[in-house]
Order: C-alpha cells, then sequence, then structure tokens
C-alpha cells in the first residue's frame, strides 16, 4: 500500500463522552454518565506527546463536555507547554468568568460555542434543557471579557433552518470571530433527528446563500459537514469571473470538503480513532497502538485519500479531490464509507 498519509491539521479529542446535557442532535449520544475506559491523565498526556510530534496540527478539547473533565485544565496546559494550539467545544453553560479566565490562563486560543436557535426556545428545545441559550450567552459574555477569540457552531436543521441568517447577525453583534454551520449528519442521537434533515435542493439553496454571505459578512464563516460548498465555491467563482482565495491554515482554514482520515480525525474519550466524529469505522485505538501508526497505515483512512476509491457518482465527479462527498452521510445511508454522497444533486460531466 502506498501510503499517502500527511500530518494532521486538526484533531477533535474526546476528553469525556460525559455532559450536562443531553442534545437531540448529539453525535455521541453523550449523558451525565462516563464510559468505562477513559483516557487517564497519564494516557491523555502520552497522546498529546505523540501528536506535538506530527506537526503541531490543533488539538480540539471537546466532548461531551469537556469542562466536565476534573483534569481538563492540566491537560490544556501540557498540550500548550508541547506547542500546540488549543482549542476548546463547549456549550457554553458551564463558563463562568472564573472558567474563561483559567481557560485563558492555561492557553485556550480559540473556544467554539454551540448556538442552534437565534432564540432560547428554539436551541433550549434543541438541548432538552430550558435556560440552556441564556447559559450559553451568558458564557459568551465571559469569554468575550476574559480575552478569548470564540467561534459559534450552529447545526442547520429544519426547525432552525429560518433562524440562520439571525444567528449569523447575532454572532456577529456579540463579536465572534466566525460562524461555522454544521449540516446534520444522522448518527448517535441525531438519527432521531433523520426526518429533520434539510432536504437535497435546500441544502444546495443554503450554501449558496452561505457564499453570498461570505461576500459581505464582517466575520470569517464557514460550512463544516458540507463538503459540497468547495464544488459550489468554485462553481460560483468561475461563473462569476472570480478567483478562489481560501486560507490553508490555522482556525480559518479552508482546504476541501471531506477531511476525514486526510487532514482531521477524530479521537474517543476511551481512545478509539476515526476518520471523524460522524463515521463510526474504527480505525484503531491509541491504547493498542501508536496514533502515528493509525494515522499512517489504517485502512479506512488510507482508503478516504484515495479519491479513485470513491463510488457512483461521487468517482466519477471532477470536484471529487476538493469535495469528496460526506463520507459519514454515505455510510449512515449504505454503510459503506466510499458510497456516492446521498445528498448531492450535482451531476457530474462524466456522467
Amino acid at each position: 500500500m502506498i501510503n499517502m498519509a500527511r500530518p494532521p491539521r486538526l484533531i477533535a479529542w474526546e476528553t469525556t463522552a460525559g455532559c450536562n446535557l443531553s442534545c437531540r442532535h448529539c453525535r455521541g449520544s453523550s449523558t451525565s454518565q462516563k464510559p468505562a475506559g477513559e483516557l487517564s491523565t497519564k494516557e491523555a498526556m502520552r497522546f498529546i506527546d505523540e501528536i506535538s510530534g506530527m506537526g503541531k496540527p490543533i488539538l480540539i478539547l471537546s466532548g461531551g463536555e469537556p469542562l466536565v473533565r476534573d483534569d481538563i485544565y492540566e491537560l490544556a496546559t501540557y498540550a500548550n507547554g508541547k506547542g500546540l494550539p488549543v482549542a476548546l467545544a463547549t456549550n457554553g453553560t458551564l463558563v463562568t468568568p472564573e472558567v474563561a479566565s483559567s481557560l485563558k490562563e492555561v492557553g485556550i486560543r480559540r473556544i467554539s460555542v454551540s448556538l442552534d436557535g437565534a432564540s432560547p426556545g428554539t436551541h433550549d428545545d434543541f438541548r432538552c434543557m430550558p435556560g440552556a441559550f441564556e447559559g450559553a450567552m451568558r458564557g459568551i459574555d465571559a469569554i468575550r471579557e476574559a480575552g478569548i477569540s470564540f467561534q459559534i457552531n450552529t447545526t442547520v436543521t429544519k426547525r432552525n433552518l429560518a433562524e440562520i441568517p439571525a444567528i449569523l447577525e447575532m454572532a456577529t453583534e456579540i463579536g465572534a470571530e466566525a460562524l461555522h454551520i454544521f449540516l446534520l449528519v444522522p448518527t448517535g442521537r441525531g438519527k432521531e433527528l433523520e426526518d429533520e434533515e434539510i432536504p437535497p435542493v435546500e441544502y444546495e439553496r443554503v450554501l449558496n446563500w452561505f457564499y453570498d454571505q461570505q461576500k459581505t459578512a464582517q466575520i470569517q464563516l464557514k460550512a463544516t459537514c458540507a463538503p459540497h460548498y468547495f464544488r459550489i465555491m468554485r462553481q460560483r467563482a468561475k461563473k462569476e469571473g472570480v478567483e478562489i482565495n481560501v486560507k490553508t491554515h490555522g482556525y480559518e482554514a479552508m482546504t476541501k470538503g471531506c477531511l476525514g482520515g486526510t487532514g482531521f480525525c477524530f479521537v474517543s474519550s476511551i481512545g478509539e480513532v476515526y476518520p471523524c466524529g460522524y463515521l463510526p469505522a474504527l480505525a484503531g485505538n491509541i491504547k493498542d497502538q501508536s496514533f502515528s501508526d493509525i494515522w499512517e497505515s489504517s485502512r479506512v483512512f488510507n482508503d478516504l485519500r484515495d479519491p479513485s476509491r470513491l463510488k457512483g457518482k461521487c468517482g466519477d465527479c471532477e470536484y471529487n479531490k476538493v469535495c469528496a462527498g460526506c463520507r459519514a452521510r454515505a455510510y449512515a445511508a449504505t454503510g459503506d464509507y466510499l458510497a456516492e454522497e446521498p445528498y448531492c444533486i450535482y451531476t457530474p460531466k462524466r456522467q
């Protein structure tokens, strides 16, 4: 097998599967109960040691809710000391001024806060907890006051689709650096929301709207779990006679569509390594082998690095090297992570 691995750019680490909320669309079906076998502090530090020698990828401390992990500040301090850019993904409800100050002290460079509505009604319904919206907004106030860069992450479904423009306006007004929209992938508890996935035609419309907003938005916009955007971006730029200007490094990097196994991976709280948090195709476990060995040698990662292995119209598509389709959505629909993306309406020229 020819090794096509380049060092990862982003690693999302589920520091714990425990959470203070039980959100409808949770990828990991997190609850207040933590599973047995979560990485110990010692095991976590060994993992950090390994990835610090692999090109200094951005390490996202995620969950669950990372702030329910007792040693989260210790781990952030350790990762920062190893030269890793460290970010934190939170629901915001546990962030007090004291917590925000501590996060600043341990070197957290960017915090993402999930907001799935522009109003308490929509967001609280998603999060299954009254007061979640107000709690997140208090957390954002504390983050801003502490001087930490933050972004808003929003999962798009039928129930909040109409609020996306208002969420963008709100994110801008409260001083967010960026708005990242996530197109729902039906895994974990999100499987129960399968009927709330926006239809393919609407998916296309939203991404075209997003492209238009990028021309005038005062904050950075990024579409995640929406690889079609990289095809749309090129189609629109060609039609308008403009050059594509994207950043390739840092928090604003926009390199290609599906990054699973190529520039990104997900590590679960018990050490399992996956292409992303939505694609349950196991590549290995860092308790059993080195992360570098998994990254470089796993069959699933090497499959995903080879666009010629894509099937159906994704295999035929002239955009497959910049899009690749959502491998998690293909897997959820067919059980095959190399199958064609089921939510793409584009017909390749070769078909």
